[in-house]
């Protein structure tokens, strides 16, 4: 069956979206775009072979479609979600799922109810070089993982979806709008990565500031420290402040006999290893191998592809919305501790059905 999409929201992140989906075109068309600005609708739509008709109400697009993309504002995702639920379309919803664990749950209820697909856009989880990564630590190929250090850093003032904005105007400054700060609307993908990697947290801690990001009402640079069952650590800085950045997207997973590290903006998976121990004064050497090159991947669209399968199939999302809230339950315990001053218990908030 070829399927018919709705595309919802036709910002900078739809465009992206719009732009890989050409080598699904076998199995999927894009029925309809939307967005309350018409003009941006009716320019995704000619990105597209077939120029689908464009609306400014996504009830409108529901004749043209049996499944939806929903790339809107935070604050939005939960009633457009639940709409298209009810309307008997199949959504993947980009991530957070939502605001507040209660649209979190009334969303999963509707897709339940409805018997649809529910499934959030964590397109992370897709690339290449992250799963393989996380094939090697579940293998324990290089030992034990003990510490798993992510980093991303971006600038994004004066810009909203890619298109430009004042600082009244930039929505993913507003906390009420965006759910949190950079922690939540970004640091989200990394959350549920650490949890998909590390497994089952414990404790953890935020620290978060605005400070140089003035156009942030809640914090644009954030760090969080994990600990997990295993005894393994995870890390995470983010900052939406970045006028410069040597790591850019970067993970680090340090294990027993080596070091992975994926650099996504370079396409490659390393391994780290045999560096000597550390003797003060001498150069320390390492053996530097390439494990894995994925210069051109684009995980937004094996996401896309899988939403298709699970569609097809009836399968539960890989990046399904029950793991998904557990991670944006992380979150919210980190910022409730950050304001308390004290440790966040994290217990009982793991991946507990993800798989692919």
């Amino acid at each position: 069956m070829k399927h018919k999409l709705a595309l919802i929201g036709c910002g900078g992140m739809a465009r992206a979206h719009a732009s890989r989906l050409e080598p699904l075109f076998g199995r999927l068309e894009v029925g309809a775009t939307v967005d309350i600005d018409l003009p941006r609708a009716e320019a995704v739509s000619r990105l597209l072979p077939n120029h689908p008709p464009a609306f400014t109400d996504y009830r409108d697009a529901f004749p043209f479609c049996d499944c939806v993309l929903q790339v809107l504002p935070h604050h939005l995702h939960s009633k457009c979600t639940i709409d298209c639920l009810d309307a008997g379309k199949h959504v993947l919803a980009e991530k957070p799922l939502a605001n507040t664990e209660k649209e979190c749950l009334d969303m999963i209820a509707a897709a339940k109810r409805n018997h649809r697909i529910l499934m959030v856009a964590y397109c992370m989880r897709f690339h290449p070089l992250l799963v393989e990564m996380k094939r090697l630590l579940d293998e324990k190929t290089y030992g034990r993982c003990f510490q798993l250090s992510i980093w991303t850093e971006q600038y994004t003032r004066g810009c909203s979806m890619g298109v430009p904005v004042s600082d009244e105007e930039f929505w993913a400054g507003k906390k009420a709008l965006v759910g949190g700060g950079q922690l939540f609307s970004h640091g989200c993908h990394y959350i549920d990565l650490m949890l998909w990697m590390l497994g089952n947290p414990v404790s953890g801690s935020h620290m978060g500031s605005h400070y140089c990001t003035e156009w942030m009402e809640r914090e644009g640079t954030s760090n969080v420290t994990v600990q997990f069952e295993s005894g393994a650590m995870g890390y995470h800085f983010g900052t939406w402040g970045a006028k410069g950045t040597r790591l850019g997207y970067s993970f680090h997973a340090h294990c027993e006999e080596g070091m992975l590290e994926a650099d996504i903006r370079a396409g490659r998976l390393y391994l780290h290893s045999k560096m000597s121990n550390h003797n003060p004064g001498a150069n320390e050497t390492e053996n530097l191998k390439i494990l894995l090159e994925a210069p051109s991947a684009k995980p937004t669209t094996a996401e896309m592809a899988h939403f298709l399968d699970c569609v097809d199939t009836g399968r539960i999302p890989f990046t399904n919305p029950e793991d998904s809230l557990n991670g944006l339950r992380v979150i919210w315990r980190l910022y409730e501790a950050e304001e308390q001053n004290r440790l966040a218990d994290l217990h009982g908030l793991g991946i507990s059905t993800a798989r692919l």
